[in-house]
C-alpha cells in the first residue's frame, strides 16, 4: 500500500513541475496536483489499456508513435474532472503527458529503486 501512495506522491509532485514550467499546463496549487495525480492515475488503469487495444492495429502502423497521442488523451481528460487543472490544448497535453512520465520514471527509479518497492535498492 505505501508503495502506491508513493507513487501517488511522485506523479503529483511531476504534475506540480509541469504546472509550473510548461505555459499551457495549469496547475493552482498542490491539492489540484493531488487530485491530478489521482484521476489520471485511474484513467490510466480503466480507460488506457481499452483505447491501447482498440488502436492496436494503427499503434503498429505508425511504429508506437500514437501511443504518445493516446497519452497526451488520457491527460487532457484528466483535466476535465480536476478543477484548477487545466491545458490549453491537445499539443500541451501531449507535452505535459510526455514530461511527466519522463520526471515520474526518473524519481520513481530513484525513491523506490529496480524492484520499485518502498525500501528497495
Amino acid at each position: 500500500m505505501s508503495t502506491i501512495i508513493v507513487k501517488w506522491l511522485i506523479n503529483a509532485l511531476a504534475i506540480l513541475f509541469v504546472g509550473q514550467f510548461l505555459p499551457g499546463i495549469h496547475v493552482l496549487d498542490y491539492m489540484a496536483a493531488l487530485w491530478a495525480a489521482l484521476v489520471l492515475g485511474i484513467i490510466n488503469t480503466l480507460i488506457r489499456p481499452l483505447l491501447f487495444l482498440i488502436t492496436l492495429p494503427i499503434n503498429i502502423v505508425t511504429l508506437g508513435l500514437l501511443t504518445f497521442l493516446i497519452n497526451g488523451l488520457m491527460f487532457w481528460l484528466a483535466t476535465q474532472f480536476v478543477k484548477n487543472f487545466t491545458v490549453d490544448g491537445f499539443w500541451w497535453a501531449v507535452l505535459g503527458a510526455l514530461i511527466v512520465s519522463a520526471i515520474a520514471t526518473v524519481l520513481d527509479r530513484l525513491l523506490l529503486g529496480k524492484d520499485r518497492k518502498v525500501g528497495g535498492t
